[in-house]
């Protein structure tokens, strides 16, 4: 039996969806879906309550030239700021998230207050966190810095919650203190 050849169509066809499944597994696709976060508590600092750890959940949604991100976050210092930052890597593995390294900056800009006049902040800066008399933080903004899609992507970075509020002045994190939970976004979880 004599083989047949693969028609040139097909080859296209086959090499565009292995390029496709290759972006998005390495989040590098353009896809248009939101993106999630599921944080949990860091194993090596101290928990603001007892018995409660800082845990959430996040959405970032792509609308235009504007990610909406919202969601809750619970176990914080009941009626206190909190700095919350998208960070460099998509790494939660240390017991402190030290991993994650430092805040996403892949413009070199200035550490600053998201939305200040300014305007000049960090990609990864993000509004500060406010928690209720429990403890929760209900995350509701937009923002014109963060996007899901091309070279400045979040997608696969972490998600950090601090413990102190953003000083949004002190170079080159703010004096943040110590990382309390972590999360890495992801498409579509």
């Amino acid at each position: 039996m004599k083989p047949t050849a693969t028609p040139l169509h097909l080859i296209g066809v086959l090499a565009a969806t292995a390029l496709l499944v290759g972006c998005a597994a390495t989040g590098m696709s353009g896809g248009t879906g939101p993106a999630n976060v599921r944080l949990g508590p860091a194993s090596g600092v101290p928990q603001p309550q007892q018995g409660a750890p800082v845990q959430g959940n996040l959405v970032f949604t792509q609308e235009g030239d504007v990610v909406r991100v919202s969601g809750s976050i619970t176990g914080l210092k009941s009626g206190a700021a909190h700095a919350f930052h998208v960070h460099e890597k998509g790494d939660c593995g240390s017991a402190d998230f030290s991993s994650a390294g430092s805040h996403f900056n892949p413009t070199g800009a200035r550490h600053g207050a998201h939305g200040g006049a300014a305007g000049q902040h960090h990609l990864g800066d993000m509004p500060q966190l406010m928690a209720d008399a429990q403890g929760t933080a209900r995350v509701s903004f937009t923002s014109s810095s963060l996007t899901l899609q091309g070279p400045n992507s979040i997608v696969g970075k972490a998600v950090i919650v601090h413990r102190d509020p953003d000083d949004v002045n002190a170079q080159p994190v703010g004096n943040a203190g110590p990382r309390l939970a972590c999360g890495v976004i992801a498409r579509g979880n």
